[in-house]
């Protein structure tokens, strides 16, 4: 399954992205952390303190990403014609997660017991230059390209706010989560994705986060309605771990308090009950890449479109 965490800037969308993915790992399922903000700390909220161990980000070699996933699609000439939003047709290189590619190989880096791949920071040489989502075309022509499989899971870190909707990556995942603080600025963006997201079937729950009595709980149960699936509570735990001190078991989340350990619980159950529904994620693949074309490329690229194939486990063989 696909998971986004978005919110605004401060919600705690990286911590609880970060959480997330632990409690994931930590039950023994497959899981991929992916930090697609353009502010790089979900290393550092999985528990890593000091320089990564090497791994290339994937904005920084899309190209060569371009390359491999392509692979002998005839509908693509090469990778200076695939864009961002390209979908796979027959003859892609189509991924497992985590599988035995040379994607994953280069891009992946474990922290902790949570492999994470990143997108990369923006850097001085792309200012004035480039925008941020000419990094994240990584991450959508990845998810695009991957078929995973029950019980496995991909865990995006977006960008702060309503700037998801700048590309059609904000389509490619079976939930987002919502992190929203319990204020008016932390509801607000909720509105936004909620409006945008109905649009296109996106099926979003919100998440409370810094709750701290029954006044916050009923301020977004009053706001969100019955999009609010569950909260967080004020967490000494994590902020213990953001100052860079021991409490309890940091590693294996024990020392977590019981009300957040059983919103993880209930984060897991709601994403495992989303059916996967391939034909609508191709779709928008395709709907978006349509749009993308003939805004940006100049051109028509319908033709890289192969209208007989949608991705799944039948398409791997």
């Amino acid at each position: 399954m696909r998971v986004a965490f978005v919110g605004k800037g401060g919600s705690g969308k990286t911590t609880l992205s970060a959480l997330f993915s632990r409690h994931l790992a930590h039950s023994g399922a497959r899981v991929l952390a992916v930090d697609g903000d353009i502010n790089q700390h979900l290393a550092e909220a999985l528990g890593h303190d000091g320089e990564l161990p090497a791994a290339p980000a994937l904005g920084a070699h899309l190209n060569a990403v371009k390359d491999l996933l392509r692979g002998t699609n005839p509908r693509i000439a090469s990778s200076e014609a695939m864009i961002k939003t390209t979908p796979p047709g027959r003859g892609s290189r189509l991924l497992t997660l985590l599988g035995d590619d040379g994607l994953h190989a280069r891009h992946v880096r474990r922290v902790g017991d949570v492999p994470l791949m990143v997108t990369g920071e923006f850097e001085e040489s792309d200012l004035g230059v480039a925008c941020y989502h000419s990094k994240l075309g990584g991450v959508e022509l990845y998810l695009n390209h991957l078929v995973d499989g029950p019980g496995e899971y991909v865990v995006v870190d977006m960008t702060a706010g309503a700037d998801a909707f700048a590309s059609g990556l904000f389509t490619r995942f079976d939930l987002t989560f919502l992190v929203a603080e319990p204020t008016r600025k932390g509801v607000s963006v909720y509105r936004q994705y909620r409006d945008h997201a109905r649009e296109f079937g996106i099926r979003i729950a919100v998440v409370g986060n810094k709750v701290t009595g029954e006044d916050d709980l009923l301020f977004l149960k009053e706001e969100v309605g019955d999009d609010l699936l569950t909260h967080l509570v004020h967490s000494p735990f994590v902020r213990a771990a953001e100052q860079g001190r021991e409490q309890g078991d940091q590693k294996s989340l024990e020392s977590l308090e019981p009300h957040n350990r059983h919103a993880l619980n209930v984060l897991r159950e709601t994403v495992d009950d989303c059916p996967r529904d391939w034909a609508t994620l191709h779709r928008h693949a395709v709907e978006f890449h349509l749009r993308n074309a003939r805004a940006w490329a100049g051109e028509d690229l319908a033709s890289q479109v192969d209208p007989d194939f949608v991705p799944g486990p039948a398409s791997l063989a």
